[in-house]
């Protein structure tokens, strides 16, 4: 165990190195290779702030960091709390001209968003697996949620509303009206840095809220790429471009954000740690928050499962984003008759699997996000070495790359419920553990903290409608023959327990973006009282 714990500092050591020294060479920004870069309107250094008026940012200033080479893309000067509160106070005083325009004529400027994304598709998308290191299909496919769902508000523009309800007074109805909030606040995280935001933005301005938004600061071009193409729409319709503003800063902001009251909702991404406090810090002052937070997300593999699609999917959804989605498959739970045939496929299946710059053509596994994402994969290894667990392939930095690389991890050997095969560890470590039922499947499911996806593999249809009934999976997204991640937009999104409870995206989330009011409308010329009380 010293053995192997002096090896993995040792390897943190060299990736240490390597990152530090090729930080001091020159930014890729300049490098033609990466030419979409400058497409995309950036520059060697980007302002972090941006309310309607000039771009500008009186913060630190940073370095976005290339995951898959160590070596600086470009810089951006960050906002402060002051630049903060400039914006927000842009943002209030925009709801006021924004929430009068008529819903479909949101809807049509939405529509236009969405078509300059499809226009910026391909650097965009190649920006995010640059910056973030998932790999070029998937950075495209992010941008692609963004296209899709502002096709999704579009239509919605149209169709939200309230009911009419029958009054059981003469002369009176009772009617729904659904009206925006006010400012939405909106927190992403680095795994996302696009669609997320794309989820909210599209729906909360659709139904007429604006916006101030912080990204992650490790993926601050994504983010200032992404409120570029939002303001470049807005104002070639002659709207104020603090409707969709930018505050991208540190923690003090995200917690500014918490604390403001002026933010009538904040949708916030992240871990459930900070997710917690965020809830908490929203809740003290009586706001209301939308949680997307973490996943401990399992697949279920029956005995008549089809066991290529199985595999195959267990695959995508555990090496996928070198396993920090927060739908990545964590667990995978086998029936005990197709344990080893299913283990033994996905470890050939993983041993296939080609590592390398997400950018490059074949790549299915890219980099980890940054250093801290490292560590935590070294420091579960030690405490599965410690608990007795096997890894069965994976489990190993590649040193022949110079960024956060290291190999998809399958591991054996541990209790369902040992308490690192319950932690969500934000990297692409799969814990297998073998079942005798479906109803002890679905247990283990259900055991741990956090109710986001889960998948269920089998041709049983008395299965499926009990896993997807009230006491099949727990979680938010409950699926049955494909994997926990890739979720469609049309479809709400989000998950129960430690995961938050929010609900992104499609179906009816749009009501979280609004405030209703339940009106009595009186047309006649007598006041009778509600339940024939008489007070005369």
């Amino acid at each position: 165990l010293l053995l192997n714990r002096l090896t993995m500092l040792s390897r943190l050591a060299y990736k240490s190195t390597v990152i530090s020294a090729r930080s001091s060479s020159n930014l890729l920004i300049n490098n033609p290779k990466y030419a979409f870069l400058k497409d995309l309107g950036l520059t060697e250094v980007n302002a972090g702030v941006y309310n309607g008026k000039e771009e500008h940012g009186s913060g630190q200033v940073i370095d976005s960091v290339c995951p898959s080479n160590g070596e600086i893309i470009a810089r951006v000067t960050q906002a402060s709390t002051t630049d903060y509160e400039a914006t927000i106070q842009r943002a209030n005083d925009a709801y006021l001209s924004w929430a009068e325009k008529p819903g479909p004529l949101r809807g049509e400027i939405v529509r236009q968003i969405g078509q300059a994304f499809r226009e910026k598709l391909d650097p965009l998308g190649r920006l995010v697996a640059l910056e973030m290191g998932k790999i070029l299909p998937e950075g495209i496919g992010e941008v692609q949620e963004v296209v899709d769902i502002c096709d999704y508000a579009v239509g919605l523009s149209r169709m939200f509303g309230g009911k009419v309800f029958p009054s059981e007074r003469p002369g009176h109805k009772l009617i729904e009206e659904y009206n925006p909030l006010g400012v939405v606040g909106v927190i992403t995280a680095f795994n996302f840095p696009v669609a997320p935001f794309g989820w909210n933005a599209s729906i909360a301005l659709t139904c007429g809220n604006t916006i101030v938004w912080k990204g992650a600061p490790s993926t601050p071009l994504s983010t200032i790429a992404t409120s570029k193409i939002f303001r470049e729409v807005l104002e070639a319709n002659g709207v104020d471009g603090a409707v969709c503003s930018l505050a991208q800063g540190g923690a003090d902001v995200g917690k500014a954000m918490a604390d403001d009251k002026r933010v009538k909702l904040l949708s916030f991404t992240g871990s459930c740690k900070i997710g917690r406090e965020v809830g908490v810090a929203v809740q003290s002052r009586f706001g209301k928050s939308l949680l997307e937070l973490g996943g401990n997300n399992a697949i279920i593999v029956m005995d008549d499962a089809d066991i290529d699609m199985a595999v195959r999917s267990t695959l995508f959804a555990a090496v996928g984003t070198a396993g920090q989605r927060c739908t990545t498959t964590r667990r995978l739970i086998l029936h005990e008759k197709v344990y080893d045939e299913v283990l033994d496929r996905l470890i050939k299946s993983y041993k296939q699997v080609k590592i390398g710059d997400p950018i490059d053509p074949g790549v299915l596994c890219g980099p980890l996000h940054s250093k801290a994402g490292y560590d935590s994969y070294f420091d579960a290894l030690e405490k599965i070495n410690a608990a007795g667990g096997k890894v069965q392939t994976g489990g190993k930095a590649v040193d022949r790359l110079p960024g956060y690389y290291v190999e998809p991890t399958i591991v054996t050997g541990l209790p369902h419920d040992h308490e690192i095969v319950m932690t969500e560890t934000f990297a692409p470590i799969l814990y297998v553990v073998k079942c005798s039922s479906f109803e002890q499947a679905v247990a283990w499911n259900n055991e741990v903290d956090q109710g986001l996806s889960s998948s269920l593999f089998t041709r049983d249809f008395n299965k499926i409608s009990r896993w997807t009934g009230p006491l099949g999976s727990d979680c938010g997204l409950v699926n049955v023959n494909i994997p926990t991640s890739g979720a469609e937009i049309g479809g709400a999104f989000g998950g129960e327990k430690h995961t938050g409870g929010g609900r992104e995206s499609g179906s009816d989330a749009w009501r979280q973006y609004m405030r209703r009011s339940t009106c009595t409308l009186n047309y006649s010329k007598e006041l009778p009282l509600a339940q024939g009380i008489k007070f005369e």
